[in-house]
């Protein structure tokens, strides 16, 4: 029969407990477990991207209101529309505040209603309102009443629009998306806890009988654990590189897609609302501190849950003196 002690002194050379280690490294549960963890670093790479483009693009959508403005011109019976639309940037670069005031063309006007009203459209046929684009000074904008006031008098069938109503409520639902995100994010990394600790115990229970000899013949704690984080340090890494990287191609895939057709009317449409759906260097620098955090988790997670299920074992079973 082995004895005890020598077994201890076995597992306590290094070199010989890498080539035995107390977990197997290659069970079926330790597969299953690195499957998890790159399903759930992919899902929270998506995440922490997703809600990356959302945070860029609500800020994005917060500096258009200081950038810009629009002046609309309804067609009416009678009216002489370029006139209208001539008189109208004349106003408009004429008053304190405005950099620049640019009409919407035909083509560019045909362009944004395409989506809807297909190609091919005569303008001249339809009551569409056009578009006088107005930048404004930033750090001295202009007095917006007496504008408005200006281009109604100057054209009553003009109004000014300065998207504030309609971007921040925008601004509102691109924040509670993000928090929904980060609350899915957190989820995500709970479900990834709860999975470390039930590999980890049913690690222990599979090999409960090596650790108990191993541990009641006088192994240190922190020498079990530290098997068992190694192992799922490993796993953990492993896991998340695969999640990651998968993220990393649907990212890159998503941006190539994007600019490849960025000349549709579709995707005008798009990234008027969305940007470019390019998440940036932080958001790959995010995905890969994401993939370091799940790995120290998951080693962290099992060193805790082993030390915690020793001292069950120490609990139940105590050493006589």
């Amino acid at each position: 029969m082995t004895d005890p002690r020598a077994l201890l002194d076995r597992w306590r050379r290094r070199g010989e407990a890498r080539s035995n280690p107390i977990v197997p490294p290659g069970n079926v549960a330790g597969r299953a477990l690195l499957t998890v963890i790159a399903i759930m670093t992919f899902l929270a790479s998506l995440t922490l991207g997703a809600v990356t483009l959302v945070a860029d693009t609500a800020a994005d959508w917060q500096s258009e209101i200081a950038r810009e403005v629009t002046i609309q011109v309804r067609p009416d019976e009678g009216l002489d529309m370029a006139g209208a639309l001539q008189q109208i940037q004349v106003i408009a670069l004429s008053t304190p505040g405005v950099v620049s005031a640019s009409i919407l063309d035909d083509a560019a006007t045909s362009r944004l209603l395409e989506p809807w009203l297909g190609e091919g459209l005569d303008l001249n046929e339809l009551p569409v309102p056009r578009l006088v684009i107005v930048g404004i000074d930033e750090r001295a904008p202009p007095d917006f009443a007496k504008l408005r006031d200006a281009v109604r008098a100057g054209v009553p069938q003009a109004s000014l629009d300065d998207h504030r109503a309609w971007v921040s409520r925008l601004v509102s639902m691109a924040h509670a998306t993000v928090l929904i995100g980060v609350a899915i994010l957190a989820l995500v990394m709970i479900a990834t806890v709860l999975t470390v600790v039930f590999a980890t115990r049913g690690a222990m229970t599979g090999n409960r009988h090596i650790i108990e000899v191993l541990h009641f013949v006088g192994a240190r704690g922190g020498f079990i654990a530290g098997e068992f984080q190694r192992h799922f340090l490993k796993l953990g890494l492993t896991g998340a590189l695969v999640g990651g990287f998968c993220a990393f191609l649907v990212f890159l895939a998503v941006g190539q897609w994007t600019r490849a057709n960025q000349a549709t009317p579709e995707a005008d449409q798009i990234n008027a609302l969305f940007g470019s759906f390019a998440i940036g260097w932080w958001g790959y620098a995010g995905t890969l501190g994401l993939v370091v955090l799940i790995g120290v988790l998951t080693a962290v997670t099992s060193r805790l849950t082993v030390t915690s299920q020793l001292a069950a074992i120490d609990m139940l079973s105590p050493v006589d003196g």
